[in-house]
């Protein structure tokens, strides 16, 4: 079981210090990973039509997952950088896979690319994409940017993108893991059809139920199960044992990666952070 910390940046105020310090704690403390949410923008809810049901808003502050890992990954030597998620189809397709497989390379292979399609209608329009297309925009993204970090020169034509026979070079040492995250039957099969792991949030009864779905659906597909990832961000404030007890259950379903969620604890510092993250590394035997 890889475990990994996610970044907690709604509570740190964009602080660059908090930034190196957690980074380098992740690693320190033995975890395998960090991970960080995404958003470009936060928006205000009040009076919107459609209304805005995600749980961020104008007043969350948000570091670009690329450049914060890239800073990053100069200053670790060990632990791989997960986006959980990147939401794909509010961005230029073959910008993320040039970003992308620049983070691994420079990162020495550390980068893991998760990606989801998002609830900000406002980021969206701002960023000049199609908030109604998303989930089609996505899984088309998905297969342009693995031709990109592979073959020498794509001639390609979709519904959404148009790549005339050109490179993106330098390519990856490797195809950029590519792995979902969601809520619901369509990102569930969407994921088991051209992804590589899925990314869960949310209690662990739902999650578990989702992963065996899912699990079942992968192997429907004909792919190998044994080779699809599943990560589960688990939070709650009973403590570093209950995270401990967690991590068991969701190792004992199969799962294979888990990230510790901070926010939501009252922890009002840097320090803070680190000190629970350390009492959670000790419980599971870090």
């Amino acid at each position: 079981m890889k475990i990994g910390v996610v970044y907690p940046q709604i509570e740190l105020g964009g602080d660059p210090e908090a930034v190196r310090r957690i980074g380098r704690a992740t690693e320190d403390l033995g975890f395998d990973h960090l991970l960080a949410y995404d958003h470009v923008l936060g928006a205000v809810h009040e009076g919107r039509q459609p209304a805005l049901t995600g749980p961020y808003t104008e007043r969350d502050p948000f570091h670009d997952p690329f450049v914060m890992f890239a800073y990053l990954a100069g200053m670790t030597q060990r632990i791989e950088f997960v986006t959980g998620v990147i939401i794909l189809p509010q961005r230029q397709t073959a910008l993320v896979a040039r970003q992308a497989a620049d983070l691994d390379l420079l990162s020495g292979g550390r980068f893991r690319l998760g990606v989801g399609v998002g609830w900000n209608h406002v980021e969206y329009e701002a960023l000049g994409q199609d908030f109604k297309t998303r989930g089609a925009r996505e899984e088309e993204q998905i297969g342009l940017m693995r031709r990109l970090w592979t073959e020498p020169i794509v001639d390609f034509t979709g519904r959404f993108d148009r790549v005339d026979r050109a490179s993106a070079l330098p390519h990856p040492t490797r195809s950029v893991p590519v792995w979902l995250g969601g809520f619901g039957p369509v990102a569930f099969a969407r994921a088991a059809r051209i992804g590589d792991g899925f990314i869960f949030g949310g209690r662990q009864p739902a999650a578990l139920e989702a992963w065996d779905a899912i699990r079942k659906q992968v192997a429907e597909a004909g792919r190998s199960v044994d080779d699809f990832g599943g990560e589960w961000a688990l939070g709650g404030n009973k403590g570093p044992d209950d995270i401990a007890a967690k991590v068991e259950t969701w190792t004992k379903a199969g799962g294979t990666h888990a990230s510790v969620v901070t926010m939501g604890l009252g922890l009002d510092s840097t320090e803070a952070h680190i000190d629970y993250l350390g009492r959670v590394a000790t419980a599971l035997g870090r």
